[in-house]
């Protein structure tokens, strides 16, 4: 692999790359080491990449995999510790640090949805951040993923749904307590 091929490949899908990982595993610093895994597997095979689809498809398909791998992984560690059996579904891995676009863009909005994200089945996750956080296709995603574009798109359907029931549940408390609130201050 050339030189200038990796560092293409680096600058053009890095932070893609890193966001969606991100996004799946919520650790910045697992994060961080998972990119460098994915780049690592890349200089080690890109000379077999034999194009069926295209780089930004296979660099996510390796993305999906490591994180995966990581969850099950830690999975593996915590039934071992806990004694108790996870699973992959609802791993909870949490990290109470905002998120960058939270950081940059400040909007309630973007904050609870990012949240409601966070309560999504891994396989709902995966089919949100690729479609609407990094912007690829049904196809790309389906690739990516190793799924058939009905996969994705009933996934795609399935998960809206959830998001939109766990935001609306979220609104209706915040409404009960702010109705609740009101009547306090109203009876003083």
């Amino acid at each position: 692999m050339a030189d200038r091929t990796f560092d293409r490949l680096y600058e053009e899908y890095h932070q893609s790359i890193y966001q969606f990982i991100y996004y799946m595993i919520r650790d910045r610093n697992v994060a961080e080491e998972l990119v460098q895994d994915v780049y690592i597997k890349v200089l080690g095979s890109y000379e077999n990449f034999d194009g069926k689809s295209n780089e930004k498809t296979w660099l996510f398909s390796i993305a999906k995999h490591l994180a995966i791998d990581y969850i099950r992984k830690e999975n593996r560690q915590k039934r071992k510790w806990f004694g108790t059996i996870v699973s992959n579904e609802k791993i909870d891995t949490h990290d109470p640090d905002p998120l960058p676009e939270e950081i940059a863009v400040k909007k309630a909005e973007v904050q609870v949805v990012y949240e409601a994200l966070g309560t999504c089945s891994l396989a709902h996750r995966q089919v949100l951040i690729l479609r609407f956080i990094q912007s690829l296709s049904v196809k790309e995603t389906a690739e990516s993923l190793g799924w058939s574009e009905s996969k994705v798109k009933t996934t795609q359907h399935r998960a809206i749904q959830q998001l939109r029931k766990t935001l609306n549940t979220d609104e209706r408390e915040e409404g009960n307590l702010e109705t609740q609130s009101s009547r306090r201050r109203n009876r003083t």
